[in-house]
């Protein structure tokens, strides 16, 4: 079930009550889904990595021809204030800009229009501890998504209808390819161990540049595990010791089934335990305020 919002939302310049906002019908994010959007991890108050997620979001307003309507000072400042007035600790902000409301429908950007921007935040539930003994599944599938996934767009149908084909098959999630390669997965960064190194897809326009994917390629370098960038294949994945994926909400979890049929020895692997625990050490730095680790 979906999380309910925290009380408190953000809408074109004020602080609202969540259950109060409203836009619109004419919002070209409503008519088109023209707009971008972040979702930024908050452990003990603090906004995780907020730099990356704001570099990111600038790539993706850039990426559709919209001017970021403030600077980052100004975003981490109402992005902090929303935290704190939703009584900091573990949340999930979602952050969205969209080219704004004009009236009528024109497929043309409109002159003289403002952006809409919306945040809100959802409470963290506790991570589930299962996943560690147990694992992930996963189903795969072509990657029939546009050409510029590199952007994080609102225009989100085909990973909703890849994401309900993993839920119809009792799956976690869809690990996806084009031409026999591997992309990511409906919501998260792909990776395959293999001879003890970590392999994942390079950045390309094919998928999204990932803020736990940068912090779990850092810390596999601060654990001196080796790390590749490089084209996948559908066969490695077939053939991956272990396999993992990774986002914001999620972090990172191992996948133990792809398509029925188990990953190595069938449950979460070595490498992901030791990852695991250099990921929740630097989350518990994060909370506690000191200086993360990587």
């Amino acid at each position: 079930m979906p999380r309910a919002p925290l009380p408190f939302a953000f809408l074109d310049g004020d602080f609202i009550a969540a259950a109060d906002a409203r836009v619109s019908a004419f919002d070209r994010g409503f008519l088109f889904g023209d707009g971008v959007y972040e979702v930024i991890p908050v452990y003990g108050g603090r906004a995780f990595h907020a730099d990356h997620h704001l570099a990111r979001l600038a790539h993706s307003l850039e990426g559709i021809e919209l001017d970021s309507p403030w600077d980052d000072d100004w975003w981490q400042s109402r992005i902090n204030e929303l935290i704190s007035r939703n009584g900091s600790g573990d949340q999930s902000l979602y952050l969205q800009v969209t080219r704004g409301a004009e009236h009528g429908r024109d497929h043309r950007f409109p002159a003289d229009v403002e952006p809409t921007v919306f945040m809100f935040s959802t409470a963290t539930p506790a991570r589930d501890a299962a996943v560690d003994r147990n694992g992930l599944k996963a189903i795969t599938a072509e990657d029939f998504r546009w050409a510029r996934c590199d952007l994080k767009t609102i225009s989100l149908l085909a990973n909703v209808l890849l994401r309900q084909q993993a839920h119809a098959a009792g799956a976690d999630e869809v690990i996806l390819h084009r031409g026999g390669h591997l992309t990511e997965a409906s919501v998260s960064n792909a990776y395959i161990v293999s001879g003890g190194r970590v392999v994942t897809p390079p950045l390309s326009a094919e998928l999204l540049p990932g803020i736990t994917r940068i912090v779990t390629l850092e810390l596999c370098a601060s654990l001196g595990i080796p790390v590749a960038e490089r084209a996948l294949t559908v066969d490695e994945l077939d053939a991956a010791d272990e396999v993992w994926i990774t986002s914001s909400t999620r972090e990172i979890g191992p996948i133990v089934s792809i398509d029925g049929k188990p990953v190595g020895a069938g449950k979460p692997g070595p490498l992901y335990a030791k990852l695991r625990a250099a990921f929740d050490d630097l989350i518990a730095s994060w909370r506690s305020g000191s200086a993360p680790t990587v």
